[in-house]
């Protein structure tokens, strides 16, 4: 009977999870909702709440903003919005250290989150998966002797927090393995484990 059960929470408690996660993301992105005036809501006009229609006009409203900023126009209103924001002190601060980081993880040609690394942390000996940011800048590059690299360190389960390090490119290892691999291997604290490659990349069954 214990194996029974243990096979039906096997079945359901990862659909759980993905319905759970994907429940909270549709709720978040219905919030969009909110910018509309309270007469012209789904829910005032049809008199019931259905789950979804904000995101699906939270998807068309990013998609029709990347649609007007791909041309010049959109683009020279990019830039006179972005003037605007540099004179208010703040805000100035805020916006362009989040578009820094945002740039450089979606751009297609940026290399953030593009490898996976093997490091020793917390200390020497111990080994865990960290992703390639970078490389340090600024006055810390005056400190440093020798190549370093910028380094992101999730934590488990939850790999959107974690620890920025800079390490010595001779400490690193590069992993023959994709981020979504390494995000698999992180979360499942271990018990995900990628599949092995042979030396021309394919994977090997285990």
């Amino acid at each position: 009977m214990k194996k029974y059960f243990i096979t039906g929470l096997l079945i359901w408690v990862p659909l759980a999870i993905t319905a759970w996660v994907l429940s909270m993301i549709v709720r978040t992105m219905d919030q969009s909702l909110l910018l509309l005036p309270s007469a012209i809501r789904p829910e005032n006009l049809l008199g019931v709440y259905i789950p979804g229609i904000g995101a699906i006009l939270t998807i068309l409203v990013v998609f029709v903003t990347g649609l007007v900023t791909a041309n010049i126009i959109g683009q020279r209103l990019v830039r006179f919005w972005e003037r605007v924001l540099s004179r208010i002190p703040v805000v100035k601060s805020v916006y362009y250290s989040v578009k820094q980081v945002s740039d450089t993880l979606f751009s297609s040609t940026g290399e953030a989150f593009r490898k996976a690394l093997l490091v020793q942390y917390p200390r020497q000996g111990c080994w865990t998966i960290a992703f390639l940011t970078g490389q340090p800048g600024g006055d810390v590059t005056t400190h440093l002797r020798g190549e370093y690299v910028s380094v992101y360190v999730p934590t488990t389960p939850n790999p959107t927090s974690g620890f920025f390090l800079m390490m010595p490119r001779a400490d690193v290892i590069e992993l023959e393995m994709s981020v979504d691999e390494a995000l698999k291997y992180i979360i499942s604290m271990g018990v995900v484990a990628p599949p092995m490659k042979n030396p021309l990349g394919r994977a090997q069954n285990q």
